[in-house]
C-alpha cells in the first residue's frame, strides 16, 4: 500500500477516537488530560496502523488476486478474478487532499466489499482496476501476462492502459438538486417546522433535551435526500469497451467499473412527483452485490439518478441493447384479480419482449423490471391461500443473488404457460451467450 495509508487510517482512528471519549469525559478530566489521552490513542492507533502497512501487500497470481496481511496471524486471500463483479475507485475526503485512493472488490456471493485494498495513489489503483478487469474478462492484461506481478514497493507505477471510453450523460446538478426536492421528505419538512415551532411557542420550554431530541428528529428527515445529493453529484456514465464507467461523488469520489455481463437486471422507477416534470431513475442489479450490500451507497446500482424518457431510451440500449422502453409489451393480471387488487390492478403487468422479461407495479411510484432471459437462474410458481381460491398465481424470475422479477396474480393455467416459456428462453440465451467468440 501506499506509504501514506497509515497516515489516513490514523486519522480516521482519531475521530473515533474523540467520540469514543465524549464530552463528559473533557468536563471531568478537564483539557490538558483530555488532550494527553487523544494524542495516546492516536499514537497508539497510528503505530497499529503502520504495522498493518508494513505487513499488508497484494498479488495477482494467475487468475487470482491475493491479499496478504496480519503480523501474529498471518491471512493470505485468494480472490478468484473471473467471480469478480464489480471494481471500483473510491476517494474519501482525506483521500482526494492526499491524492490516494482506495480499490474495492465485488465478487459473486459476496456478503460484503472483498479485499478493500487502501491505500494507492490513484493512477496505480486505476491501472490495477484496469488490470484485474482485463484478467477478469478473458482478455490479455494490457500487454502483460497474467502471472506477473504488480509493480515493486517505491517503483513508479505503470501507466494505465489509454482510455477506450465513450461518453453516455452527464446529469446536471440542478436536475439532482430539485429531484431531491420533489420528495416527501422535502415537503413535509416545512409542516414539521411548523410543529416544533408551535409546540416551542404554546409551552414555553427551550430545554436541551427538548431542542436535541427535535434536531435530531429533524435530521433524521433531512438525511437521505441529502445523502443522495451528495453521493450523486456530479454523476457521469461512460461505456468503456464491454463495460460500464460511473463517476459520482462530492465528499466521497467514486469510480465504478461495472461489466456490462454481469448486469441481472435493470429497473426504471417514476415516483409520483417526478412525473409532472418527466423524470425517472434507472438502477441496475449486479450479481451477489445489490442484495447483499446493506448499504445502498455501497452498491454499483446506479445507472440514472434522474433523467427524463430519451436519456432513459439510450442508457438502456447501451445495457440491454435492442431493448426499447417505449415499446415493451405486457398485459394485465385477469379481472377477478381486482379483489386481490382494488386499486392497483391496472398498474400491475408482464410481459415478454425478444431480450427481457418485464414486469410492472406501483400505484404511486410505478417500477419496471427488465431480467434479460440469459440471467434467468430458476423460474418459480407460487399460490397463496386466496390465490388459490381465485385459481391465480405469481411467476418468480430469479436471478444470481438478487431479487429478480416477480409477475403477480396471473391466471393460473398463464402462470405455467408463462414459467415453462421463461425456463425454454433462458436456456436458448444462455446457450448463445455461451457459443459467442470471448
Amino acid at each position: 500500500m501506499h506509504p501514506l495509508s497509515p497516515a489516513l487510517h490514523g486519522a480516521k482512528s482519531l475521530v473515533v477516537v474523540i467520540a469514543g471519549l465524549s464530552w463528559s469525559t473533557l468536563s471531568r478530566v478537564g483539557f490538558g488530560w483530555f488532550a494527553v489521552l487523544v494524542a495516546v490513542f492516536a499514537l497508539g492507533a497510528t503505530v497499529l496502523s503502520v504495522v498493518s502497512w508494513w505487513n499488508t501487500g497484494y498479488h495477482v497470481v494467475g487468475r487470482e488476486l491475493r491479499v496478504h496481511e496480519g503480523l501474529l496471524w498471518r491471512r493470505t486471500r485468494a480472490i478468484p478474478l473471473e467471480r469478480l463483479q464489480a471494481v471500483e475507485v473510491v476517494r474519501p475526503l482525506l483521500a482526494q487532499l492526499t491524492g490516494l485512493a482506495e480499490l474495492r472488490l465485488e465478487v459473486v456471493g459476496g456478503g460484503k466489499t472483498e479485499a478493500p485494498l487502501a491505500y494507492l495513489s490513484v493512477a496505480e489503483a486505476t491501472a490495477l482496476r484496469h488490470r484485474l478487469l482485463a484478467v477478469a474478462g478473458r482478455a490479455p492484461a494490457t500487454g502483460r501476462a497474467p502471472e506477473a506481478a504488480p509493480p515493486a514497493a517505491g517503483a513508479p507505477p505503470a501507466p494505465a492502459p489509454a482510455a477506450a471510453g465513450r461518453a453516455l450523460h452527464a446529469v446536471r446538478n440542478q436536475d439532482l438538486l430539485v429531484s431531491q426536492l420533489l420528495t416527501p421528505q422535502a415537503f413535509l419538512l416545512p409542516f414539521g417546522l411548523a410543529f416544533v415551532v408551535a409546540q416551542f411557542v404554546s409551552e414555553g420550554s427551550w430545554s436541551f433535551i427538548a431542542v436535541a431530541s427535535t434536531l435530531t428528529a429533524m435530521a433524521g428527515v433531512v438525511l437521505q435526500p441529502v445523502r443522495r445529493v451528495l453521493d450523486d453529484w456530479g454523476f457521469r456514465l461512460d461505456r468503456d469497451g464491454d463495460a460500464l464507467r460511473v463517476r459520482n461523488g462530492l465528499l466521497e469520489t467514486r469510480v465504478q467499473t461495472v461489466p456490462l455481463h454481469r448486469v441481472q437486471t435493470v429497473g426504471v422507477t417514476w415516483p409520483l412527483l417526478w412525473r409532472m416534470k418527466g423524470w425517472l431513475r434507472l438502477r441496475l442489479e449486479v450479481a451477489g452485490y445489490s442484495a447483499a450490500e446493506p448499504d445502498d451507497r455501497n452498491r454499483p446500482d446506479r445507472l440514472l439518478p434522474v433523467g427524463d424518457a430519451p436519456t432513459a431510451e439510450l442508457v438502456v440500449a447501451e445495457v440491454l441493447p435492442g431493448v426499447r422502453l417505449g415499446a415493451l409489451p405486457d398485459t394485465l393480471p385477469p379481472r377477478r384479480a381486482r379483489w386481490l387488487r382494488p386499486l392497483s390492478r391496472a398498474r400491475v403487468g408482464a410481459g415478454l419482449d425478444e431480450q427481457v422479461f418485464i414486469t410492472r407495479s406501483g400505484l404511486l411510484t410505478r417500477r419496471l423490471t427488465l431480467v434479460p432471459y440469459a440471467r434467468i437462474q430458476s423460474v418459480r410458481v407460487t399460490q397463496g391461500p386466496a390465490q388459490r381460491r381465485l385459481r391465480l398465481a405469481t411467476v418468480h424470475a430469479d436471478t444470481a443473488g438478487g431479487s429478480g422479477a416477480a409477475a403477480p396474480d396471473r391466471d393460473l393455467a398463464e402462470a405455467w404457460e408463462l414459467a415453462a416459456e421463461l425456463t425454454a428462453r433462458g436456456h436458448a440465451a444462455r446457450r448463445s451467450d455461451r457459443g459467442r467468440p470471448g
